[in-house]
């Protein structure tokens, strides 16, 4: 009895004692795989109801997180194009007429959460519409303005004002918008251009509204440690150097020395929490620097790979890479992708989703696996991820070359793709952009 005793004290000690792993972000991001809807050119109709359409397809996909272009009503001043800029916003809480009534939106929202989609919308805070509604209803600081007192814009963004972010009824009116949208249900943000607006906005309206909502995710289009988790609380940043990096190796201007380099400087760089945002498409870039295929040739697959398995990475597909679309879309017009039917590119990005969930070596920040570079020919980048008894061991070829890899491996592994599996050891001749990944 006594040893009993002594037995069961040991077990609640050890209990007590036992340390819990700490999630810095919902739990149901970890996994996820985030699917940006240019909704203008997701169907001829072009509509919310066109994007609600295809929901059983995005969930065939099989990704989690849906982002939506903007949304909102747009200016008619200095509009560009027939339709405008989607960021050029006139009022923060209504929806653009082009894309449907207050009504569809709702409905298309709860149609994505029925299916099981997480939705976040795309946030403009860093200007709006000459005509947005403010320029007339608030005092005139509300905007930044010249020696004249005119409303002035950054870039070539002629159809914006930029806000004056030195004014904090700014910031009030910016968290007052942002909480329209999820006291509505949406489950988070997008926040474009993020590292143009002081850190300090960020770091003040962020923590109330992730307390507030807990399980919302926010990204920031920045690359900006004081706008990483947990300083400000964005879940991720954008991985763009990775990206211009990515790009700069596919087409032989770097090499896989600059991809390894990176990773050790953004390691430093960046705590071990922050997710990163990684892609070879956005809308952006698709629009303004050309399709995947046009920067990264036939190494367009093998940098998604990477975008999937790479340390920290939360992977982004643009509206179009499951079908291979090899076009840029129109950004101010009219330019819908009418044809979505399934072909190759489809099947490859979803296996690469599947790898993302069934893996949790994988994981984005904290959770995900220990990296290991593995010894291979020059031009070829190989490495692997392990946690636990999970493990995924990847090999890309960024020669312009046939180039033949070996890998010696610790028990029994499956080609993601082929589905062939190996033991022991594994040798395999890479095609210029070819890529192998194994998962124990």
């Amino acid at each position: 009895m006594k040893k009993a005793i002594i037995a069961l004290l040991a077990v609640l000690v050890a209990s007590c004692c036992k340390k819990t792993e700490v999630s810095s972000h919902p739990e149901w991001t970890y996994d996820s795989v985030v699917y940006e809807v240019n909704i203008r050119q997701f169907s001829p109709e072009g509509t919310f109801a066109g994007v609600e359409a295809q929901l059983p397809r995005l969930k065939d996909l099989g990704v989690d997180v849906l982002w939506l272009m903007p949304m909102y009503e747009i200016g008619t001043e200095g509009r560009k194009g027939t339709l405008g800029s989607y960021y050029a916003i006139s009022d923060y809480c209504k929806v653009n007429p082009e894309f449907g009534t207050m009504e569809d939106f709702d409905h298309l929202l709860a149609a994505a959460h029925k299916a099981g989609f997480k939705v976040i919308l795309d946030w403009v805070a860093n200007q709006t519409a000459p005509d947005h509604l403010w320029m007339t209803s608030r005092p005139a600081d509300y905007y930044e303005r010249d020696s004249l007192g005119h409303a002035i814009y950054e870039y070539d963004w002629t159809d914006t004002r930029s806000l004056n972010y030195e004014n904090e009824a700014v910031w009030e009116a910016q968290d007052s918008c942002m909480r329209f949208w999820l006291q509505k249900g949406v489950d988070g943000f997008r926040c474009d251009a993020a590292g143009e607006m002081p850190a300090k906005f960020w770091q003040s309206v962020m923590p109330k509204m992730n307390a507030d909502y807990p399980e919302a995710y926010f990204l920031a289009e920045a690359e900006r440690v004081n706008l990483s988790n947990p300083d400000s609380t964005f879940d991720a940043n954008y991985a763009w150097e990775l990206h211009h990096i990515l790009n700069d190796v596919a087409s032989h201007k770097k090499t896989v020395s600059d991809i390894k380099d990176y990773l050790v400087r953004d390691g430093e760089r960046f705590p071990e929490s922050a997710y990163r945002l990684t892609f070879t498409s956005n809308h952006d870039e698709n629009s303004w620097q050309g399709t995947e295929f046009e920067r990264m040739g036939d190494a367009a697959n093998a940098c998604a790979v990477l975008c999937f398995t790479l340390p920290g990475s939360q992977p982004l597909i643009y509206t179009g890479q499951e079908i291979g679309l090899d076009r840029r879309l129109a950004f101010f017009e009219k330019d819908p992708i009418t044809d979505w039917s399934d072909n190759q590119y489809t099947v490859f990005y979803k296996k690469l989703v599947q790898l993302k969930h069934s893996h949790s070596a994988l994981d984005a920040g904290e959770k995900g696996g220990a990296y290991t570079e593995l010894e291979a020919p020059e031009g070829v980048y190989a490495f692997s991820r392990e946690k636990g008894k999970d493990k995924v061991i990847v090999a890309v070829n960024f020669n312009n070359t046939d180039t033949s890899v070996s890998l010696e491996l610790d028990g029994s592994y499956k080609e993601l793709f082929t589905e062939e599996s190996v033991k022991g050891h594994v040798s395999k001749t890479l095609s210029p952009g070819g890529y192998l990944v194994l998962c124990k």
